[in-house]
């Protein structure tokens, strides 16, 4: 083997230090067609209205897309009564994390989140040499007393997932509030609200009419979840005017497809998908948690499209549980990236795919 070359690129301090987002697994070794439940995709998959529209798109797929996806920001902003202008597109609401930490982080820096939350929102900020505080969450959920504990002269940007992947939990709305309300004004407040169609929660809210009278709130949407795209990758931000003109200074100018645009304004015009999708995660997620704590196990209390499993048991441990669920072609997700080494998070599936969930860790318990 040779040696590499003594002058060859190095990129800059610490891009080798992050660890790369590792999504969650696809594959059993044998299994022809797994059950997947690593990823919170929609059980249902794509509406109907949203496969015919990207059919239709193939014709066009030879042109670049709209720069600005006039037709999907109009569609977006009709839908959620939001202002065109203050919309921010990305290739997944990923894309737009990386651009706010791109844009407002220098090396310093800091953003503040909470201990279980995104791994996406620090990636990209260890990427602009900012640090990362984690406030804790001993009961599995962020407080905003958490967060401002945090917050200190340097922090410039604070994320809250609300659902938040992989715990599950919320913030109310009077907590949203309270938080905002104490943090600096040059601080910006982005409320990551992927799981939101999800929530059946009464004290929860979107903070969409928070952030319309104030110049530092950027709510993030993704289409990934109730309408079934994620491999279309179409998310966005409403955010402040001013940041939205400083975003599109770095944004690439087609960061979002032909098809894409096109599906993703079917699936907001597709009411009875978005219900039977919400539907069906009501109706299991509750079954779920209640025959998995029959079991024994831990579950937490969910407001998205998943439930997180914690496994107390040393030799009924997380990791003898997720083999055994793949020995039964059922794959889920390990979240030890998260600090969660117990804890396994289950996609709520279908009706089929939750039963064989509950026989596999059914099955599981009994073993001594």
């Amino acid at each position: 083997m040779t040696d590499a070359p003594q002058n060859a690129p190095v990129a800059k301090p610490g891009i080798l230090d992050i660890a790369p987002y590792v999504g969650g697994k696809s594959r059993i070794e044998g299994v022809a067609e797994p059950m997947k439940l690593s990823s919170n995709e929609n059980a249902l998959g794509a509406g109907q209205k949203a496969r015919e529209a990207y059919a239709a798109a193939i014709g066009n797929i030879h042109m670049y897309p709209d720069g600005r996806a006039m037709k999907l920001r109009d569609a977006v902003a009709e839908h959620h009564g939001l202002e065109p202008g203050r919309l921010i597109f990305g290739n997944g609401s990923d894309e737009v994390f990386a651009l706010l930490n791109q844009t407002y982080l220098t090396a310093g820096d800091n953003i503040v989140s909470g201990k279980y939350g995104f791994l996406a929102y620090r990636i990209s900020a260890l990427a602009n040499q900012a640090s990362v505080k984690l406030a804790p969450e001993p009961d599995f959920r962020l407080t905003p007393e958490a967060i401002l504990a945090e917050v200190d002269d340097r922090t410039r940007i604070v994320y809250v997932s609300s659902p938040s992947n992989p715990t599950g939990s919320y913030n109310t709305a009077e907590e949203i509030r309270r938080l905002h309300a104490a943090l600096p004004p040059h601080i910006l407040l982005v409320i990551d609200e992927a799981y939101a169609e999800f929530v059946a929660e009464p004290d929860w809210e979107t903070s969409f009419p928070l952030a319309r009278n104030s110049d530092n709130i950027i709510v993030t949407r993704t289409f990934s979840k109730i309408h079934g795209l994620g491999g279309l990758r179409i998310g966005f931000g409403y955010a402040p005017l001013p940041v939205c003109e400083a975003v599109d200074r770095i944004r690439l100018p087609f960061n979002v497809s032909v098809p894409g645009i096109e599906a993703a304004v079917a699936a907001l015009g597709d009411a009875a998908h978005q219900k039977a999708s919400r539907d069906l995660v009501h109706a299991w997620r509750p079954r779920l948690t209640q025959a998995i704590k029959g079991f024994g196990f831990d579950v937490f209390p969910s407001a998205g499209n998943f439930v997180l499993v914690r496994f107390p048991d040393a030799t009924r441990n997380a990791a003898a549980a997720n083999d055994y669920l793949n020995s039964r072609g059922i794959i889920v997700r390990p979240v030890g990236g998260y600090g969660l080494p117990d804890c396994l998070r289950i996609t709520v599936g279908t009706e089929d795919q939750n039963r064989a969930v509950i026989d596999a860790l059914s099955e599981f318990a009994a073993q001594a």
